[in-house]
């Protein structure tokens, strides 16, 4: 083959890849409107035995333009949804149109699309009760129509090519939910996978893929939905389950609701990357919009959360001259016609990040979000999902409770609340009494850190289910003492939380709450500023506890040097008391991002001077919420055992 052969070859193949995975992420405007300056393709009625029901059923067929007998081509099964038939997409969908239009445009790869009547049984109309039981079980009894009646007949009467690398399913609404059904469930038979808008009929992803690696065989899975598509969970819990083990599949999100405005665009969208070469690695762009973020609150859209961790945010805000988003650093928001601030930052890590709205310079909470203590202040919050976050989520699991309560404080005289953990069965089991971990916040925070940000009610709930954590009570105390900011990190603050703690904190909870008396039954841990108190406490008091657990902390230096020599001065002087009394003394950080790290390292190195024997461990993330869950969920499992 010579030179000038081969370089032509190289741009119809890359045409071709071009053409699979660049156009627009919507269709344009009259894209489903008949152009009479194109070729067109035909659409026929078929009939074909059908041994599954007993009968002769009906079909369309789309031929391309240009369809030539004595060539081979690919095959689209389309499929409708609950309330339609075979010509549900014809009268609704013009997909004849929509796809004339992109074979005009040399946007699409020339296949023939199969439109059947999805419901599988000899009066098969869509009349009276549509969701007659009889009807909805004829929606699964089509499987089997379909890969022995239908499939065969078709192969059979038309040039068309056989192997599954070019036999493509589609769907919309109860057809989604078939599509997801039948093609996971015979990836023998197909290779892409389009299901929009799934409907309830879609099996749980654990009965779709109990094998969930077999769908790295399909060329193609593109699940969508309409952002105001009531439907959402169906698709999302598959796309969910896909991304959780690392399925590569496209999730397009895009504006709209449970209608043809939002299948024809889909049409128009997935049909374009059938039978070509396709980039799995570009997937995670395809998307218009994000899914809201688990921190909105109740119906609130925005801020949305992308695949690649970017975030879309919208605000109204008509009379605001200027609007910014500060999430790390600050992004530009551009006003609409209706007063809509919008705009899109960077991708973020998976992670727990405060943010807050700048109007006019003005910072203040995103209305849409909820709000979290942090920073000093109440400020908006979103959770960036990641893989390795399971541990946290909730989960069909018995459940613990979170119980918020005032006591009064002999050492601050004042009032101070407390947030408790009980674990699942706590009120169901009088007789029964736990263990307890009194756990701190950091700089910036409250009481309500760990339960809000620290999701420690889920960690605790899944880790007692699996078996790994003891059953125990959490406290959550608010270790703002005295002066506040950098002052609480003073000598003199951390002496009086240490007596608060003693003479308050544990008598309160001791004598409210079932919980077992002893140093084996006790074990203290905070995070940041809270892991400074835990020291602090810890170590002048190690016959009170029998686990330490230090999160993203150390002595801040030079500012807490003295406190630090007073400290390794005292566990020099009475190293077997504190290494007989600590039976877990247990440190993290959140790697050389952390701010801690540096005050965290020498820590070390002082306590190995010392001989003192601890655990040490990191997890990527810098000083954030996901490392610091991560060390409540490593340091619970190794508690009072």
């Amino acid at each position: 083959m010579n030179k000038s052969v081969i370089w032509a070859l190289g741009l119809v193949l890359s045409g071709m890849f071009v053409s699979a995975q660049t156009f627009d992420q919507q269709a344009p405007q009259g894209f489903d409107v008949e152009n009479a300056a194109v070729s067109h393709g035909k659409i026929d009625t078929i009939q074909y035995p059908s041994k599954t029901v007993g009968t002769t059923r009906k079909a369309l067929v789309y031929t391309p333009p240009g369809f030539k007998k004595n060539e081979k081509y690919p095959v689209l099964y389309l499929l409708h949804g609950i309330g339609g038939d075979e010509k549900e997409w014809f009268n609704q969908g013009k997909p004849n149109i929509i796809l004339d239009n992109l074979y005009a445009q040399g946007k699409l790869q020339p296949m023939i699309v199969v439109l059947p009547n999805g419901r599988a049984m000899k009066d098969d109309r869509a009349t009276g009760n549509i969701m007659a039981p009889d009807k909805v079980e004829a929606f699964a009894t089509f499987e089997k129509d379909l890969l022995t009646d239908l499939i065969p007949f078709v192969e059979k009467k038309y040039p068309v090519k056989k192997d599954r690398e070019n036999r493509a399913l589609a769907g919309l609404s109860m057809g989604g939910g078939q599509t997801q059904n039948f093609a996971f469930g015979n990836i023998d038979k197909f290779a892409w996978l389009g299901a929009f808008s799934s409907a309830p009929n879609t099996k749980e992803p654990n009965k779709l893929l109990p094998n969930p690696q077999d769908a790295l065989k399909l060329k193609l899975i593109f699940i969508s939905c309409g952002d105001a598509d009531g439907l959402m969970p169906f698709s999302k819990r598959t796309s969910d389950y896909l991304r959780k083990n690392k399925i590569p599949h496209i999730f397009y999100i895009e504006p709209g609701g449970h209608d043809f405005k939002v299948w024809k665009n889909d049409l128009y969208i997935f049909s374009q990357l059938l039978f070509k070469p396709v980039d799995k690695t570009k997937f995670e762009g395809f998307t218009v919009l994000g899914t809201p973020a688990a921190t909105n609150i109740r119906n609130a859209q925005y801020p949305q959360i992308l695949p690649d961790g970017r975030v879309m945010f919208k605000v109204k805000a008509p009379e605001a001259q200027k609007v910014q988003i500060d999430l790390g650093k600050k992004y530009d928001l551009k006003k609409d016609t209706d007063g809509f601030w919008t705009g899109t930052t960077d991708p973020q890590s998976g992670s727990f990040h405060y943010y807050s709205l700048l109007i006019d310079g003005v910072a203040v909470a995103d209305p849409s979000s909820e709000t979290f203590y942090g920073m000093g202040r109440y400020a908006s919050g979103i959770d960036i999902p990641f893989e390795g976050d399971d541990f946290y989520a909730l989960k069909d699991v018995p459940h613990g409770d979170i119980r918020i309560k005032n006591f009064y404080s002999k050492v601050t005289n004042s009032w101070r609340r407390v947030f408790i953990y009980t674990p699942p069965g706590y009120d169901q089991n009088p007789a029964e009494s736990y263990p307890a971990l009194y756990i701190l916040h950091g700089g910036g925070e409250d009481e309500s850190g760990w339960a809000n940000q620290g999701k420690t009610n889920l960690i605790l709930d899944n880790l007692i289910a699996e078996g790994k954590a003891k059953k125990m009570i959490i406290i959550m105390p608010d270790a703002n003492i005295g002066q506040g900011g950098i002052r609480n990190f003073g000598e003199r603050n951390l002496q009086m939380f240490e007596k608060e703690l003693k003479e308050s904190i544990i008598p309160f909870a001791e004598s409210n709450y079932r919980i077992k008396k002893g140093k084996e039954n006790r074990a203290l841990a905070g995070l940041s500023m809270g892991g400074i108190y835990t020291l602090y406490a810890g170590i002048q008091n190690s016959e009170m506890f029998s686990g330490l657990g230090v999160f993203s902390s150390g002595y801040m230096l030079p500012m807490l040097q003295d406190v630090a020599d007073k400290q390794y001065k005292f566990l020099n002087e009475n190293k077997s008391a504190f290494s007989s009394n600590v039976k877990n003394f247990w440190i993290s950080m959140g790697g050389k991002d952390d701010i801690a790290y540096e005050n965290g390292q020498k820590m070390l190195k002082e306590l190995d001077k010392t001989g003192i024997k601890y655990t040490y461990t990191d997890y990527p993330g810098g000083h954030t919420w996901p490392v610091w869950r991560n060390s409540l969920h490593q340091f619970a499992q190794v508690l009072f055992k």
